[in-house]
């Protein structure tokens, strides 16, 4: 099956240089669900990139009656990021320019939904979710079209607003949006999820998952799906349980600046899977695959970072991926002064106990920088 490939203006640059998006669109044969899949977002998480290649190739094998539906992947999704350098360095995390994260600058229509009771009492007639969500979805789209109209207005607006609109125009419809990021330091493989989601989160296939309890805000997962948890959790205030078939997850894949080669594995295993698993995909090769997976999970609330109470060197520190319990050591600080005193070595241990599921790249820390990240 050969893709449908277009490429998405961006932005001009001051040389008159453009920046361009690349979407390769695959389109069974039968109609069916909408899969969004990007990668780098975030300048420095590139792994993502060799996931969709792999996608790619893997799709180029089969037929398009294989496919039902339709899966839109998006390589490198942000150029401004991929491409920016500090020395030999990527960092890429936030549009210097405006001073904002990337990944915190998308349009989220549940912060306007001003009217969603009474859509929700008008729809509580309605049996079929499907036409609910048509229904939704449309309302959606006709807010997010005064979107344009304010780029498109005669005075402009900031590019953090126009480059969020190309993303979400790509993927407002979709069913399953997967954004494909790693650890801007080095961390394990996992993949955060929504209320209601452990289910299909199981398809990954990775070890363990976060649950999403408490919001950064306008992250690109969030935008996509706040408005139908909004809209469940209205239906459940009215006496009325339904959940839609949409679902949004972000991969986190291995360490930034890298494309590890297992986790550039565990993630096209685990995306493949859950294409089988919710039918997008039909292969009899990939049903070996289990359908259920034992993994953990935690929530997002229950993260702990823990920051150089000092100035100085790291070392000592415990490895990526252990348990730990409160009262462990988990780094030491070698502390330099400059009042005439001998150096000093100062213990850290854990708060609580948990597992260390991201570590600082850096090991010179100024006072205040993150060390480490401990999930419970």
């Amino acid at each position: 099956m050969q893709p449908v490939i277009e490429s998405i203006v961006l932005r001009q640059m001051a040389s008159g240089d453009r920046l361009y998006l690349q979407l390769y669109k695959f389109i069974g044969a039968q109609p069916g669900k909408k899969v969004y899949i990007q990668s780098n977002l975030h300048g420095a998480e590139i792994a993502g990139n060799a996931v969709i290649h792999q996608l790619i190739e893997f799709l180029l094998t089969i037929n398009d009656t294989d496919l039902t539906g339709e899966i839109w992947l998006v390589p490198v999704c942000n150029p401004m990021g991929t491409n920016e350098r500090a020395h030999q360095f990527s960092p890429g995390r936030y549009c210097l320019y405006e001073a904002k994260d990337w990944n915190r600058i998308f349009w989220d229509y549940e912060k306007e939904a001003d009217d969603l009771v009474a859509f929700t009492k008008s729809q509580l007639h309605i049996d079929d979710p499907k036409v609910i969500r048509q229904n939704y979805l449309t309302i959606i789209k006709q807010q997010f079209a005064k979107v344009l109209e304010k780029i498109n207005s005669p005075v402009g607006v900031p590019y953090t607003e126009i480059f969020a609109y190309k993303l979400q125009n790509l993927s407002l419809d979709a069913d399953y949006l997967i954004d494909l990021h790693s650890s801007t330091n080095q961390a394990l493989d996992y993949v955060y999820y929504f209320r209601n989601r452990e289910d299909s989160a199981k398809y990954f296939l990775l070890d363990f998952g976060i649950l999403l309890d408490k919001y950064d805000g306008d992250a690109f997962d969030e935008a996509f799906i706040k408005p139908w948890l909004a809209l469940e959790a209205c239906f459940k205030e009215l006496g009325r349980e339904i959940k839609f078939d949409v679902e949004a997850w972000t991969l986190e894949l291995g360490s930034g600046m890298q494309m590890n080669p297992d986790s550039v594995a565990k993630g096209v295993r685990g995306v493949k899977n859950y294409l089988v698993q919710k039918g997008v995909v039909q292969i009899t090769d990939l049903l070996d695959y289990t359908k259920t997976y034992e993994m953990s999970f935690a929530s997002s609330s229950n993260r702990k970072k823990y920051y150089a109470i000092a100035g100085g060197m790291i070392q000592s520190r415990i490895q990526l991926g252990s348990t730990v319990k409160a009262g462990d050591k988990l780094y030491q600080i070698l502390s330099f002064n400059k009042e005439g005193q001998l150096p000093t070595v100062i213990d850290v241990c854990a708060q609580h106990d948990g597992l260390v599921y991201d570590v600082a790249t850096n090991q010179a820390v100024n006072e205040g920088e993150f060390v480490l990240g401990i999930v419970s």
